[in-house]
């Protein structure tokens, strides 16, 4: 084997030492220990791949941190392909059997997908969309606290995308039912892989319309509007809703 490796197994990645997260090419793996090789990018001219060791396998390394990991990405080319890395590690762990008739799934033959000789069903990795939406109102802004944050974070308001929904009918959904304000003038900015564990960010902003801020307290149990120079502790600089927070800082919503 050539090139450098990442190492997953029973749905966890694997580093090669404190954090490092490629294994370099004088590391061999035992063709028994083996369960799956997926490539997932070029990193530096350098190829990569994802091995699958089988549940099970004596592994003399720790787990990653993929927030950490994350969080220290040289560039955006290195967040892909860890993000990459780390959703096809979860799907490799959650899709072993059919989910129609429950016989064990095999690598398809052409394609990046897992297929069941039984009943023919084909299971591409699994990518869910969502929303993630920061409202502004002039010159201030709309962050929320989640129960699942940090002590003091406070982020944009994010969901998932429901079946047969736009992603601008989400934007409007989510505001409302976490908030419980009306927005107009919902404009799309960038998006985002989210790792965690297998996420599509749709990044947008939106302007106002109505409303006084009532939390749903299940989701949101704090929402605030914040001015420019007076704003709480923000998400890390990796992730989509610091981008889309930044852009208002800046000015340019």
């Amino acid at each position: 084997m050539d090139g450098r490796y990442i190492v997953g197994s029973s749905g966890s990645m694997y580093l090669h030492e404190p954090g490092v997260y490629l294994y370099p090419v004088e590391n061999t793996f035992s063709a028994s220990d083996i369960e799956a090789i997926y490539p997932v990018g070029v990193l530096q001219g350098i190829d990569v791949q994802l091995i699958i060791l089988a549940r099970g396998s004596q592994i003399s390394a720790e787990k990653a941190n993929l927030r950490n990991l994350l969080s220290v990405s040289q560039d955006e080319h290195e967040y892909v392909l860890l993000s990459r890395a780390a959703q096809l590690i979860v799907w490799h762990n959650e899709h072993r059997f059919c989910g129609r008739c429950g016989h064990e799934m095999t690598h398809h033959k052409v394609d990046l997908a897992k297929h069941c000789s039984h009943c023919d069903l084909v299971q591409y990795p699994r990518i869910s969309p969502c929303i993630i939406v920061l409202v502004v109102d002039g010159d201030r802004c709309l962050l929320a606290r989640s129960p699942r944050f940090p002590p003091g974070r406070f982020s944009t308001l994010a969901g998932f995308i429901e079946a047969g929904e736009t992603a601008e009918a989400a934007v409007h959904r989510e505001v409302r039912e976490e908030v419980g304000i009306e927005i107009k003038n919902v404009r799309y900015i960038q998006s985002q892989s989210w790792p965690f564990p297998h996420a599509l960010m749709l990044g947008f902003v939106a302007d106002y319309a109505a409303g006084e801020l009532l939390p749903d307290g299940v989701e949101i149990e704090e929402a605030h509007w914040y001015q420019r120079d007076a704003m709480p502790d923000l998400p890390p600089s990796f992730a989509i809703s610091y981008t889309l927070i930044e852009r208002f800082l800046k000015g340019e919503e």
